[in-house]
């Protein structure tokens, strides 16, 4: 027996959340069982709980798109017993049940091993937020950004993602400017590394096709016309990472900064993201995070508080990482 974070649904549609014991006899296949010690709470977590986003493909549904912990029991060689592992993405929490729960069974192929350098708690307070950020700090990198190109753009700074975007980009050496519409989380951004502090609004009305060219980078949680504004403002050969639709999965933008300053848009898929990906992407977070300044993001809850605090995130009064601690 488990304690985990259900979702079901019943006949006429209404979508219900409880917490309680479950049978190990109702996990899913699976090579890998693991004891999990750490989850988070996520955008996608708290749309899928609350019911506010079509996250969930199929009821009952554990919720959680990440956990770390450790292997109990394993078919695969590679992954043995004792193995402490982190997995992020792969449809967990939608498709397959999730980390939300005192135990995971996955297929070992989504499963990366944990560096030594972060215990299960700091993995989670990295969770798919931080790797997110990582993949976009890569895919930037692999655009030619340096340093030296100019200052470099985060929207949703506050919020996960965002928050380890800054805290990377800052530890890299860039100028790191971080957009939020929280103007009272000014000291947490620039603890975190952030050199401006610029609000939602210069970004949150249509702007026009080319604005003046300011960044040589960026890292955009929001889509919509605050990543249109993004686009409009790089510099020439500049290079944006689009990885979430806060604000609007729409993109009302033109041609232009594209064809006229040759600016790149790359998308970010983290949860499909192909393994050695990820386990580059966890190597070079174990080189760049600072576990102070990871520490400061970090709001602890237990799992009775999941429903609550989902809500809570979805409405904008949850800053950094929310990590969930497992009974």
């Amino acid at each position: 027996m488990f304690d985990a974070v259900m979702i079901e649904k019943s006949a006429d549609g209404a979508q219900t959340v409880h917490i309680g014991p479950v049978e190990d006899a109702r996990l899913p296949d699976g090579d890998v069982t693991v004891r999990v010690e750490w989850s988070t709470l996520n955008y996608k977590d708290a749309l899928a709980i609350t019911g506010r986003g079509p996250i969930v493909r199929q009821f009952p549904m554990v919720p959680g798109i990440d956990f770390a912990g450790v292997v109990e029991l394993s078919a695969r060689a590679d992954i043995p017993p004792g193995t402490r592992v982190v997995l992020n993405g792969w449809g967990v929490g939608e498709r397959w049940w999730g980390g939300l729960a005192g135990r995971a069974r996955v297929k070992g192929d989504w499963l990366v091993q944990l560096p030594e350098a972060f215990t299960t708690r700091q993995a989670m307070a990295i969770g798919t937020a931080g790797y997110t950020a990582m993949l976009c700090v890569m895919a930037l990198e692999r655009q030619g950004l340096t340093p030296e190109r100019g200052p470099v753009l985060v929207t949703g700074a506050s919020g996960g993602v965002g928050s380890v975007a800054v805290m990377l980009l800052a530890r890299l050496g860039y100028h790191v400017a971080a957009v939020t519409g929280r103007p009272e989380e000014e000291d947490y951004l620039r603890a975190l590394g952030a050199a401006e502090i610029l609000p939602r609004s210069g970004f949150s009305t249509p702007g026009r096709p080319l604005e003046k060219a300011y960044w040589a980078g960026a890292v955009d949680v929001a889509g919509g016309v605050v990543l249109a504004n993004v686009c409009a403002a790089m510099l020439p050969n500049g290079a944006v990472t689009a990885c979430g639709l806060a604000a609007d999965m729409a993109f009302p933008a033109t041609v232009a900064p594209f064809i006229l300053r040759g600016v790149t848009l790359v998308g970010i898929d983290s949860v499909m993201c192909p393994r050695p990906q990820r386990i580059e992407a966890w190597r070079r977070l174990a080189e760049l995070t600072d576990p102070t300044r990871l520490e400061s993001m970090v709001t602890e809850i237990a799992l009775a508080d999941v429903p609550q605090a989902a809500a809570a995130l979805l409405d904008g009064r949850m800053r950094g990482r929310i990590v969930v601690r497992i009974p």
